[in-house]
């Protein structure tokens, strides 16, 4: 009877959560990865993920780009332009959506996303003051299962990796993230790099217990809300 009830629940548990499955670059559209065990020769640009499921920890080594290594593309993008990440599904209607860039100092294939390089270029969290809402960056991807970001005019063109996550906070104190990777190409003639300031590690790009990520939306009685890590730098 147990293990007929894990078979059971397991679909439910899994459609509750989602990843980015695709991009939208340029005008072309790069399909990313839609299975749950890395396929060798996959010709996307996404750093394959082995699962959906969240990471629960701030700290966690998944949390870079969830488990995902390398890419055997890249998408190009002019500096200025738009990249648009879609997700199949997604259901949690409280929570911030964060993209996040990294600059390569090499080629792809040696870039680890390790270090404190990675910078903010766009975000949403909470709108309003009422946390038990869907007054939320994450309501949107729930409405409309996609994500439209600009990458800075003035960025230094070169290889970076793009990285959408989605923090879940539905479950007080019991933060939920979802990130994933792209590799972009990133073209133009801008000269502009992040300040200090605007450079954070990932994992660790904030303490498990910063109030933006160990929250109750609930019974906390809070009516604002900052998103953890450094501020967007927009160039």
């Amino acid at each position: 009877m147990r293990s007929s009830l894990a078979l059971f629940l397991a679909p439910a548990m899994v459609a509750a959560h989602g990843a980015v499955t695709s991009y939208e670059i340029g005008g072309k559209t790069y399909e990313g990865y839609q299975g749950f065990s890395p396929v060798a020769g996959a010709q996307i640009i996404q750093r394959q993920w082995p699962d959906y499921n969240p990471i629960m920890t701030v700290t966690d080594p998944k949390m870079t780009c969830n488990g995902g290594t390398s890419a055997p593309l890249a998408a190009e993008v002019a500096a200025g332009s738009t990249v648009t990440a879609f997700w199949k599904q997604w259901t949690h209607a409280q929570g911030p959506v964060m993209v996040w860039m990294y600059s390569c100092d090499a080629e792809f294939t040696a870039c680890d996303g390790k270090g404190k390089k990675w910078f903010k270029i766009d975000e949403k969290g909470l709108t309003g003051t009422v946390m038990n809402s869907e007054n939320w960056g994450t309501a949107d991807i729930l409405k409309n299962l996609k994500w439209t970001s600009t990458i800075p005019k003035s960025l230094k063109p070169g290889n970076y990796l793009i990285r959408h996550e989605l923090l879940a906070l539905h479950q007080a104190n019991t933060p939920q993230f979802y990130p994933e990777c792209a590799q972009l190409k990133v073209t133009g003639s801008g000269t502009a790099t992040p300040p200090a300031g605007s450079l954070t590690s990932i994992p660790a790009y904030a303490a498990q217990s910063d109030p933006g990520i160990m929250v109750d939306i609930y019974q906390g009685g809070g009516t604002s809300y900052k998103t953890p890590g450094p501020a967007v730098w927009t160039g």
